[in-house]
């Protein structure tokens, strides 16, 4: 096999890899609306996708957000959902995962940021 074979199936590896570690966003109910509004308990601002943990009804949720890129395009800002921060995010709560929704919006200090 030549190296160009060898460079290309090694790159089509590698993303069919990440693709498949990523779950799409086909496994969020957009019938059901979660709103959760309280402090932030975990956050992390980091590729794929952000991600915040905040409680719900005595419940933990894991709150998927957009990947940082987007989020700093729009406004959201790492120290916005800050461990300690007072946000409200509104979305869709996963099929796939118990306590788990993907944002579509977040505000936060009475900014309203979309996510997607």
């Amino acid at each position: 096999m030549n190296k160009l074979a060898v460079v290309f199936s090694a790159a089509a590896l590698m993303a069919a890899g990440g693709a498949y570690a990523h779950h799409g966003w086909g496994s969020y109910d957009a019938t059901k609306v979660v709103v959760i509004d309280g402090k932030v308990l975990e956050s992390a601002y980091e590729f794929p996708h952000g991600e915040m943990v905040m409680e719900r009804e005595g419940k933990k949720w894991t709150v998927t957000l957009a990947p940082p890129s987007r989020m700093q395009s729009r406004g959201l800002a790492r120290e916005d959902i800050a461990v300690g921060k007072t946000v409200k995010a509104e979305g869709y709560p996963s099929t796939a995962r118990e306590n788990e929704m993907r944002a579509e919006r977040v505000t936060v200090s009475g900014r309203v940021v979309e996510m997607r």
